[in-house]
């Protein structure tokens, strides 16, 4: 097998992540195509034997007591697939997508839907093929399945809807013949198999965690600069201190910016009581260790979270293989909750909590750094501050983003409206947690740049005194997008491109 296996068991962060930004292709192994051949065993043969099962031969939701004929089997699951397409708002960026399509396939290939292996060689030929789906954001409550992305998603593979192949935006069967792909024609339970999961919030939350980890160690590497820009003291990082509180995350970030700036000559020359009085920095540079680190600390238990996601089953109803029968069908469908959002809902809010926490800290930081009553520094980072308003405003900007992400932080997952007639009375709200983290990243990553082009204005003005080799890398790379500033310039530009490198992974790479 050359392709990354899709089977519902092994599927990583790392491997999704290659398939959505390296476009590497996903491939079926036999091994789940046997599972997935077994599962529709037994609805083949609860069918036959004309057995009520939900989603199969009855309605949907509050009418799940109404039974189908079986010449309607068919037609039910078309007009599930075409009635629950009704999406609203900006559409899903093509990673999103191409995640969807990566993990609704996997959870299928698991081998609890109960469908042909067809349907999921179909989502990983799409896959493969560049066939992107045009799936509204909005119109999930993340209960009974992210229902109406998945829906958009499942009218392409049936040759309807739309989709984006080659850079052009088309009918979905166009894209399909274009692919060269033929559309999926639903039989019993596949439409359901196709709408029942979390996979848009998934995708999403997937993907905002890779970037939230670039954040955070950004995050370490910006501090690293301003604790000497602001010429504090290493003493907070000092590993007897992580020691004797041991989180993880403290301790990862107390040694990264003790790494970063060892060397430092500007720490050196002010290292004695006579040159510096000050016992203690302020809490943004003094804790950093304790705030980045509990962010990363969340980070990892929503790591945990998306892991066991990644390789769920989280539709429903589930169907499980008799062990040890042979393929004749023998098994039961079991009607549960797999499909419900929490825990991907309340992963999110985690996710949003810790993204304010760094943007905060982060403004904190740019805030004692342009203030000359806290930098020892001129005023406003700039000579002749007066003439020059230098770095005022940045730290304005800064506030400004800090202060969108506080009402974005605020959890969803807390939030209920019943829906399909109160049968759905207790749903998740997840799609709008995760959908929230993409305007939340894009901030955070302006603050950062914004900290991280403060500190090397401060360094700047520190100068002949360096900082150390570690954190001049760091500097250096600020310093090819956006040069000092001498008289007042825009810098919209400068935070511009300073975020674009943020977003590349340049500053977490010098952590190694």
């Amino acid at each position: 097998m050359n392709g990354i296996a899709i089977d519902g068991e092994r599927l990583t962060l790392e491997n999704l992540y290659r398939i959505v930004f390296d476009k590497s292709e996903a491939e079926i192994p036999a091994s789940a195509r046997e599972r997935m051949n077994a599962s529709r065993g037994v609805i083949e043969k609860l069918i036959a034997a004309d057995t009520a099962v939900y989603g199969v031969n009855t309605g949907f939701g509050k009418m799940a007591s109404t039974r189908i004929s079986p010449d309607e089997i068919r037609h039910l699951q078309l007009n599930l697939v075409r009635s629950h397409a009704c999406g609203v708002g900006p559409p899903l960026g093509e990673p999103a997508v191409r995640a969807m399509l990566a993990l609704r396939a996997n959870a299928i290939a698991k081998g609890f839907s109960g469908v042909r292996p067809a349907v999921a060689e179909t989502l990983v030929a799409m896959l493969n093929r560049g066939v992107h789906p045009v799936i509204p954001s909005q119109g999930s409550v993340g209960a009974s399945g992210d229902l109406a992305p998945l829906a958009h998603l499942a009218q392409v593979a049936i040759g309807e809807g739309r989709a984006i192949h080659q850079g052009r935006e088309m009918p979905g069967g166009e894209a399909l013949r274009a692919a060269g792909i033929a559309p999926l024609v639903l039989e019993a339970k596949e439409g359901l198999a196709l709408l029942n999961g979390t996979q848009a919030m998934l995708a999403l939350v997937a993907l905002a965690l890779r970037e939230a980890e670039n954040a955070v160690s950004t995050a370490d590497v910006a501090a690293a600069l301003s604790l000497d820009a602001l010429r504090g003291s290493p003493a907070a990082f000092d590993a007897r201190i992580a020691r004797a509180r041991p989180h993880a995350g403290a301790g990862a970030t107390a040694r990264n910016i003790e790494r970063l700036n060892r060397g430092s000559e500007i720490r050196e020359s002010h290292r004695s009581p006579e040159k510096d009085p000050r016992v203690q920095d302020p809490y943004s540079l003094r804790c950093a260790p304790q705030v980045h680190g509990a962010v990363r600390d969340a980070l990892a238990q929503v790591r945990a979270t998306v892991a066991v996601e990644l390789n769920s089953a989280t539709d429903n109803p589930l169907v499980f293989v008799s062990p040890g029968a042979s393929p004749d069908g023998t098994g039961e469908v079991i009607s549960g909750g797999n499909f419900h959002g929490q825990p991907l809902a309340m992963a999110a809010d985690q996710l949003a909590v810790a993204l304010a926490t760094l943007g905060g800290i982060s403004e904190r930081r740019t805030e004692q750094m342009t203030n000359p009553q806290t930098s020892q520094l001129p005023a406003f980072l700039v000579r002749q501050a007066g003439l020059n308003s230098g770095f005022m405003i940045l730290q304005v900007t800064a506030a400004a983003l800090a202060s969108e992400l506080k009402p974005l932080a605020a959890p969803h997952s807390i939030d209920s409206i019943p829906t399909s007639a109160n049968q759905e009375d207790y749903v998740s709200m997840g799609m709008g947690a995760a959908r929230r983290l993409e305007p939340m990243l894009a901030n955070l990553k302006n603050i950062l740049a914004i900290e991280m082009l403060a500190a090397c204005q401060g360094l700047d003005l520190l100068s002949p005194l360096k900082t150390g080799p570690e954190t001049r890398k760091a500097y250096d790379i600020v310093r090819r997008l956006s040069v000092a500033v001498d008289t007042d310039r825009s810098l919209a530009p400068d935070i511009e491109a300073v975020a674009r490198e943020i977003g590349n992974g340049s500053f977490a790479a010098l952590l190694g």
